[in-house]
């Protein structure tokens, strides 16, 4: 079969920026502080080993599935869907999963941008001393200050936005992935360094690791098995074309199965090694781990302002948390500004300042949430919740079931063997009836269980 004609406006330098930037649009906000607290209250160790068998089950194939579709189209989501519709001689309707998935990426950035402004906001206060001594009300009225005063967290979420249109406006190699060269082995090292600070919590540092990785199967529940299967999709950045788009830039002769393995470890690392730097803290001063998101924004001050050498390491726990966030951030309205240089022939400086400009207004509904609008509801939720009611739990589960469909049972056979280039034929077949069979099936079931349908 023929390809479609190459048009793209960039390519990796090399896997290894591949997997930097593919990394870093999976590690996120979430993984900071999700990950490791759903690991210790659904059974420690056998939540984990369970989570890596959802990783391989479903996380890996879609994976793969999405970096071949986009690797074949060498074009934004959109301009892949139509082309490779095309060619497999499929409905054109197909299109319509491209533009999903950049409506996605887009609503995402609106509000993620707004929590990540808030991170910024937070390295200052952390290395300036504001939360040494802090009482538990003391942490919540500086977290009210914030998000109570709509012009100081507009401020913060307009700077995270600037920050994200400025990097993807100097194109693939020398913002994004001159980007993650440098963000991603400084979160790791500064992950390093703070799980290095937290050992020194001594019996606190081994009951957090107790907490993360002793199997309790009596925990293992029905309920758990679902988490592990949802968080297992969802952090991988699945479904809202970001992976699709990065791999468009990724050169012919690059191994899909081998990059998607290493993103999927890299993945899992971070998460761990953030469960081992935050909850040997949150031990040590007689906090519980299931605070949600309150954990990053109100627990962990108390914690850093308890402990010695907190105003430094607290610091740098949020410059963490921003880059975690910064490094989504570029995945996330890359699909759209390639959408827009390609098909509209504007320069990536223009498109991405469109982009930016119109998410950020978007952005403003959350900001508003927090204060002024938070009695603005709609279907009983703030508009905050609305976007991330509407994209966590319909628009990527329904993206990523979409997208295996259309590797598995659109595109043929010799189209996605042509992609994956897997030597051995037995691996080949096992990811084909994983995406044609198993991986639609446990995401119809993530589906259903986010919209309340089941579990």
């Amino acid at each position: 079969m023929s390809r479609p004609a190459r048009s793209i406006h960039g390519e990796w330098s090399s896997r290894w920026a591949f997997i930097l930037a593919a990394t870093g649009s999976a590690v996120g906000l979430g993984n900071i502080w999700k990950f490791p607290y759903i690991a210790g209250e659904n059974g420690g160790g056998a939540f984990v080993l369970v989570y890596l068998g959802c990783i391989a089950l479903i996380g890996l194939p879609v994976m793969m599935a999405e970096v071949l579709i986009g690797r074949r189209g060498r074009q934004n989501p959109v301009n892949t869907l139509k082309s490779l519709s095309t060619e497999e001689k499929a409905p054109a309707s197909w299109t319509l999963l491209g533009w999903m998935g950049l409506l996605a990426g887009f609503i995402i950035l609106s509000y993620y941008s707004v929590i990540a402004g808030q991170a910024m906001a937070y390295v200052f206060r952390a290395f300036s001393g504001v939360f040494t001594g802090v009482t538990a009300d003391g942490a919540n009225s500086i977290h009210q200050s914030l998000t109570g005063d709509p012009e100081r967290l507009l401020a913060w979420h307009t700077l995270f936005m600037v920050f994200t249109m400025t990097v993807v406006a100097r194109g693939v190699k020398s913002g994004l992935e001159k980007l993650v060269s440098f963000i991603m082995p400084a979160l790791f090292i500064m992950l390093i360094i703070l799980v290095g600070y937290a050992a020194n919590t001594g019996e606190y540092f081994s009951q957090a690791a107790s907490f993360l990785f002793t199997p309790d199967f009596s925990k293992l529940t029905e309920e758990a098995v679902l988490v592990a299967m949802g968080h297992a999709f969802f952090t991988l950045s699945l479904g809202m074309g970001a992976i699709m788009v990065y791999g468009s830039y990724l050169k012919k002769e690059t191994s899909i199965t081998t990059m998607s393995i290493s993103i999927s470890i890299a993945d899992t690392i971070v998460a761990l090694l953030a469960g081992m730097a935050i909850f040997p803290l949150v031990f040590a001063n007689g906090m519980s781990p299931d605070a949600g998101f309150s954990l990053l924004f109100v627990t962990l001050p108390i914690a850093f302002g308890h402990m010695a050498g907190g105003q430094l390491f607290g610091g740098l726990f949020f410059i963490l948390l921003v880059f975690a966030a910064w490094s989504s951030a570029i995945s996330l309205i890359e699909p759209a500004v390639a959408w827009l240089v390609e098909n509209k022939q504007i320069s990536r400086r223009r498109a991405s300042v469109t982009i930016g400009f119109a998410a950020w207004l978007l952005g403003l509904f959350t900001v508003f949430s927090f204060n002024i609008g938070e009695n603005w509801l709609l279907f009983g939720m703030t508009m905050f919740g609305l976007l991330d009611y509407l994209t966590t739990n319909i628009m990527l589960p329904l993206g990523g079931l979409l997208t295996i469909i259309f590797a598995g049972w659109v595109m043929a056979k010799e189209s996605t063997k042509d992609e994956l280039a897997i030597r051995l034929p037995i691996f080949y077949h096992t990811w084909r009836i994983l995406v044609r069979y198993i991986s639609p099936i446990a995401i119809i079931i993530v589906f259903l269980n986010k919209i309340g349908l089941v579990g």
